[in-house]
């Protein structure tokens, strides 16, 4: 379990990271390049990881259902809004807005998948997520 949750928050770490410097590079150019490139170089070093793996084109891709594609045009929404975002609103909230999404959407589909687990603690959660970003939105009086 160590393993999974350091595996976890290495990956939240760098989707910060990855935000920040999308965010930058939006700066520099405009949300919708910074989402290509991103996407660009992303699926270069997919491909050659995936060649050197060998597991690039699995078995079964084509009995995949629709719905199975479209993570794909999520995740170019996604690396878009955050690299807007970014500039316009800072980082904290950026990530704090993303992970209530994240929190929301986790309990609804845990929910309609009936998976284990209080519903309370769950709320309490997104709700303590939500109240963090309202405080870092608090004006100084």
């Amino acid at each position: 379990m160590t393993l999974m949750v350091t595996l976890a928050f290495a990956a939240g770490l760098l989707v910060s990271l990855s935000r920040q410097i999308n965010g930058r590079l939006a700066l520099s150019t405009s949300p919708l390049a910074a989402s290509f490139w991103n996407h660009l170089v992303g699926l270069v070093v997919l491909v050659a990881a995936g060649l050197a793996v060998g597991e690039l084109v699995p078995a079964g891709l084509r009995a995949a259902p629709w719905h199975a594609w479209i993570g794909g045009p999520i995740g170019v929404l996604f690396v878009a809004a955050g690299s807007w975002l970014i500039a316009r609103i800072g980082a904290v909230n950026t990530a704090l807005l993303v992970i209530a999404g994240q929190m929301v959407s986790g309990v609804v589909l845990d929910l309609t998948r009936g998976a284990p687990g209080d519903i309370t603690m769950r709320a309490a959660g997104v709700a303590l997520i939500i109240a963090g970003m309202a405080l870092t939105l608090r004006r100084a009086g």
